[in-house]
């Protein structure tokens, strides 16, 4: 399968609500004065009309300021927010590295967490098992896979997660940021593993703030600013006017 993302005129929009919990003060002077409880609330667009096109070969970065609507728009594609207009079509398997680790059950071990986290990604447990030890020698966690990951530091919960995350051959991949936990030797190890993922996957899709990784591993960027697609196209340009344009303005 020729692996295909669609995106046409797509919005996802939030609402907020001001005050939605009064102090004690303002409770009690509700309650005396019997004055209903008003909770005001507006839309806020995260993503508006979105229109993107993405087949096999290509490395798109995608870049923007905090709330930009990055990170939600990968979010959109893998299906954690639809849309509430327009349509996204996705053809191919996803494997998204977004908030890796976030399905971890803190009371169980690392090795139970690997067949949760694998029924996650649709694995079964034959396949995860097949999987399992080659997880545990990435991770370099041998010693505490049965330990419930409760007791693991920062660095040991994101080398597991992330070793999970990266078990699979995708035909899309999403990635939010660059794996950055752990030591030193783990970083250079994981950044490694990241790029030879990103090679072999039809499509990437890659959000990070760092600009030197948008020349380096894309071959197109989009640029995204309050929720919308002001510019795309060849990398070393969008870098371009991303500075000049939006960094620089504001």
């Amino acid at each position: 399968m020729r692996a295909r993302i669609s995106i046409q005129n797509a919005s996802l929009r939030f609402q907020i609500f001001s005050n939605p919990t009064p102090t004690l003060k303002e409770a009690v002077l509700n309650l005396v004065l019997r004055r209903p409880r008003v909770a005001h609330s507006r839309d806020f667009y995260a993503l508006r009309d979105i229109n993107l096109e993405f087949a096999g070969g290509q490395r798109v970065g995608i870049i923007g300021l905090n709330g930009a609507g990055k990170s939600t728009l990968l979010k959109m594609i893998v299906g954690i927010y639809a849309p509430q207009t327009g349509r996204i079509e996705v053809e191919g398997r996803v494997t998204p590295m977004i908030e890796i680790g976030t399905g971890f059950d803190v009371e169980l071990t690392g090795r139970e967490n690997i067949y949760v986290n694998g029924a996650i990604l649709g694995f079964s447990p034959q396949e995860m098992a097949r999987r399992e030890q080659a997880i545990i020698d990435f991770s370099e966690l041998a010693q505490f896979i049965d330990v419930p990951v409760k007791y693991y530091s920062t660095g040991m919960y994101g080398r597991l997660a992330f070793s999970i995350a990266t078990m699979t051959n995708p035909e899309i991949l999403l990635v939010d940021e660059i794996f950055s936990a752990g030591d030193a030797h783990f970083v250079e190890k994981g950044s490694r593993r990241m790029k030879e993922m990103m090679h072999g996957s039809q499509i990437v899709l890659y959000v990070s703030h760092s600009l030197q990784h948008m020349t380096e591993l894309c071959n197109h960027v989009v640029v995204l600013h309050h929720g919308q697609v002001v510019n795309q196209g060849e990398p070393e340009a969008m870098v371009a006017y991303y500075i000049y344009t939006i960094v620089n303005a504001g």
